[in-house]
């Protein structure tokens, strides 16, 4: 299985970025892709700038990434309750190329945050809207007080309980794909 990881953050230090890449390294055997959405950086989209200059390739690229994939881990971060504006503005200009983004994958929708939330708000929205865009969401978890529950160190969850929950939902990925 090829599964495709990602956090929808462009922070260098995303706390996203180490929940989404611990929960690949779950699904025994994957050929694990990680991508960086800073990778795909592009201008602020709007119709203008899209009718003046065209689509970046780079949302093409995006969506090859999608389409190479058996099964997609994303990990959102939640700026003011919402998606954050470097992830957002990479679907839109991938949704002007192919309107049904991720392409009936099946997904597992993570998120995580340093407070009790857990990136809950962005989470309930990325797993509500995801199959308008095609997206088979197997699973989600909100993971609480990244800092309290996540060794940065050893890069693995200390809670046992979130990572036996964790452990669950990569299983009802990959198991049901």
């Amino acid at each position: 299985m090829k599964l495709l990881t990602f956090a929808a953050s462009n922070s260098r230090q995303s706390i996203n970025k180490h929940i989404a890449t611990y929960a690949a390294s779950l699904a025994a055997g994957a050929d694990i892709d990680v991508l960086d959405i800073n990778d795909f950086e592009m201008p602020l989209y709007s119709i203008d700038r899209e009718t003046e200059t065209g689509i970046p390739t780079l949302a093409q690229d995006f969506l090859n990434r999608i389409a190479q994939a058996d099964a997609v881990i994303i990990s959102f971060a939640e700026h003011n309750g919402s998606y954050t504006a470097a992830y957002k503005n990479l679907f839109d200009w991938a949704s002007r190329i192919e309107p049904k983004v991720y392409q009936n994958k099946p997904m597992l929708l993570l998120a995580t945050s340093p407070g009790p939330g857990g990136a809950s708000s962005v989470l309930a929205t990325a797993v509500n809207s995801a199959p308008y865009f095609n997206g088979d969401v197997k699973a989600s978890l909100s993971i609480p007080s990244f800092y309290d529950n996540f060794d940065l160190g050893i890069g693995k969850i200390t809670n046992s309980d979130i990572n036996t929950a964790l452990i669950n939902v990569v299983n009802n990925l990959t198991n049901n794909k």
